[in-house]
């Protein structure tokens, strides 16, 4: 018998919430929630501006956030003077200076401690481990789609 588990649920969770709570950790010295990063993140990674649909669809989906939470977080990131509307476009949002250059310290910050979780560990490893996560992913969503609420008309 193999002392080292098979890939679950639990193992999976471990892995999420001990890297989550370094992350998270890493994001208090900059004041910057989690949904604030990726934020952040995503419209640093998508040019010069992005949608705010698009924004608030890419969270949703990846974070399983309602639409409330994600507008929240672009408020916050707005009043912070982080995000701004392109001028005469009020559906595009854009980093300003600080936005660009907090993202950029986080970055740096994550690509440091990504380096220290992971550097060591074998490419082959971590592709693998990449698909079998992505597969997972795509089959928890899938559930997702498929598990709407039954309205009342429609319960035994």
């Amino acid at each position: 018998m193999s002392a080292t588990p098979t890939v679950n649920g639990q193992i999976i969770g471990q892995a999420h919430y001990a890297t989550r709570a370094v992350l998270e950790r890493l994001l208090a010295r900059t004041d910057t929630s989690f949904q604030q990063s990726v934020a952040l993140n995503a419209i640093a990674g998508n040019g010069a501006a992005m949608d705010r649909g698009q924004l608030i669809a890419r969270m949703t989906a990846t974070l399983k956030l309602d639409d409330s939470t994600a507008l929240a977080t672009i408020a916050e990131l707005t009043a912070s003077h982080l995000i701004e509307h392109l001028p005469d476009e009020d559906n595009h949002l854009l980093l300003t200076d600080a936005g660009r250059a907090l993202n950029r310290d986080i970055r740096t910050a994550v690509d440091e401690l990504t380096a220290r979780l992971y550097g060591d560990l074998p490419a082959d490893d971590l592709a693998a481990a990449a698909r079998v996560l992505t597969l997972v992913t795509a089959r928890a969503n899938a559930e997702l789609a498929s598990a709407q609420p039954k309205s009342r008309d429609e319960r035994p």
